[in-house]
């Protein structure tokens, strides 16, 4: 369950979760602040929790406020689309066979068929983006598993608004990103370690970030990239405070 409160000068969506500990995220384009929160928290707590976190939530709103703002899409010919982290011009090509993508050298060529709409070529867009990431996980997986020491058991890639990655520890499962497609390779890697990395420890505290520290020692610099790297329209992820 969620509810949108005035914190102070912020516009705060609580939303109370079976968690033990507060967690706070700003969200790109527009600086969106989420609190989750225990069940039973007092309405007290979670005001002074937000408030003593209200500088770093305003730093990351000015970030996001500085970066370029996202444009609505229509997935026309010459809109810009990102792969990997590297901008290619979208071309859009009438075909009566197979809807596809094909990469070139500077071009995304979406082949769709004429008259599709907007959300049907978003679709076929989409589906070379999932596709794409399911290649390259397997081996991602493969390397990681035994740095980290803890296996999955199964994982799966899925549109997400608010999360790169999420960790189911009882099934041992993780789910990726669609949008992690669209970001430099290291950005996935890294999304892949910090969700194994919840397999050892639940929580963001002092012995998860050692692990990474432990594991992945460049870590920061995956995350950084996976924040400020542009992709020109609005995606999924956030900036956290535990």
């Amino acid at each position: 369950m969620s509810k949108t409160v005035q914190i102070g000068e912020l516009a705060v969506e609580v939303v109370r979760k079976a968690i033990r500990t507060m967690r706070v995220t700003v969200y790109p384009p527009a600086g969106r602040v989420r609190v989750a929160v225990p069940l039973r928290l007092p309405e007290e707590t979670i005001h002074q929790f937000v408030l003593s976190r209200q500088a770093w939530i305003q730093k990351h709103q000015a970030r996001f406020a500085a970066l370029p703002q996202p444009v609505a899409v229509t997935y026309q010919t010459g809109e810009t689309h990102y792969y990997q982290g590297r901008p290619y011009e979208l071309r859009v090509h009438a075909t009566t066979s197979r809807a596809r993508v094909v990469l070139s050298e500077e071009h995304l060529n979406l082949y769709a068929a004429t008259g599709s709409t907007p959300a049907e070529r978003a679709a076929v867009l989409n589906a070379w983006y999932r596709a794409r990431l399911k290649e390259q996980i397997p081996a991602l997986l493969t390397y990681w598993e035994p740095v980290v020491g803890a296996r999955a058991e199964d994982w799966g890639v899925k549109q997400m608004k608010t999360r790169w990655g999420t960790c189911n520890i009882r099934a041992r499962r993780i789910w990726l990103s669609l949008e992690l497609a669209k970001k430099p390779a290291g950005c996935l890697e890294y999304v892949v370690v910090h969700e194994l990395v919840h397999l050892h420890e639940r929580l963001h505290n002092a012995r998860f970030w050692g692990l990474m520290d432990q594991f992945m020692p460049d870590w920061r610099q995956h995350k950084a990239a996976l924040q400020t790297n542009p992709t020109g329209q609005e995606s999924g992820g956030g900036d956290d405070a535990d």
